[in-house]
């Protein structure tokens, strides 16, 4: 670990900057991000950082059973499980769907990679260090493409959501253009898969809150922003759920 001097954009508008350089900084998260998907992992020593394929399978089983776990837990005070996610199994079994599923792929997966967890040169329009890397893995570069670029089409987490497709904040790319980016630099097109991908990102995100839930219930956060999480959840469901909707009806195999 090393000091970098460096800028933070917390809102991935990246309020303060110009419009010129709001496309710079994004074009740049985009393009380190189609450098870390075609780093060689072998070429570096990280053949055995994950499993050889199946990323989607092993997140699927990871993510079901931290939920039916999470349902489970009650309020210590009032005996009220948290409770399951609605439209849960409709989602998993979904997910489960070999022939839906995007061609597998393999490369270094950040995890979580976004605009709040880079860090900007101080005054050039570039990336000098991406930071929590540890759900890093080998895995499939869908999951952190669609990562990067959620605020464009899912509003689970944030109401402001539609700023990126709004025209309000001038300089922020379109995610046709973040593809364009990222196909070039990463060497293969995402686009027919984004559906899927989308979906998938709302459900495990749904979950992760759904596991602020539980732990709120049961006293074991001191953030203040969890109680706004934690209720959260539901609604998350909701629209985790439609973006799976829409994947189904956009699938080879049409409605199911």
């Amino acid at each position: 670990m090393e000091f970098l001097d460096g800028r933070i954009f917390t809102d991935s508008t990246m309020p303060g900057v110009s419009p010129t350089e709001r496309m710079a900084l994004w074009r740049d998260a985009v393009r380190v991000l189609g450098k870390i998907h075609t780093t060689n992992a072998h070429s570096i020593g990280l053949q055995t950082f994950g499993k050889q394929g199946g990323y989607y399978d092993r997140q699927l089983s990871t993510f079901t059973s931290l939920s039916r776990a999470h349902a489970k837990v009650e309020d210590p005070l009032i005996n009220v499980p948290v409770g399951d996610l609605p439209h849960f199994d409709e989602m998993v079994d979904f997910f489960c769907r070999h022939e839906l599923q995007p061609r597998d792929r393999l490369s270094i997966v950040h995890g979580d990679y976004k605009i709040d967890n880079l860090i900007f040169h101080p005054t050039e329009s570039r990336v000098i260090g991406v930071l929590d890397w540890e759900m890093a893995t080998l895995g499939h570069p869908l999951s952190d493409f669609c990562n990067l670029t959620h605020p464009h089409f899912w509003d689970g987490l944030y109401q402001d959501v539609g700023m990126f497709h709004s025209g309000k904040v001038a300089g922020l790319p379109s995610r046709a253009q973040c593809l364009e980016w990222y196909s070039e630099a990463a060497g293969w097109d995402p686009e027919p898969d984004l559906s899927w991908g989308d979906a998938f990102f709302a459900f495990r995100t749904t979950v992760i809150l759904q596991s602020v839930a539980a732990r709120h219930v049961q006293r074991q956060t001191t953030s203040p922003d969890s109680a706004k999480y934690a209720l959260k959840f539901k609604p998350s469901a909701e629209s985790a759920w439609e973006l799976v909707r829409r994947a189904k009806a956009g699938s080879k195999f049409g409605r199911l």
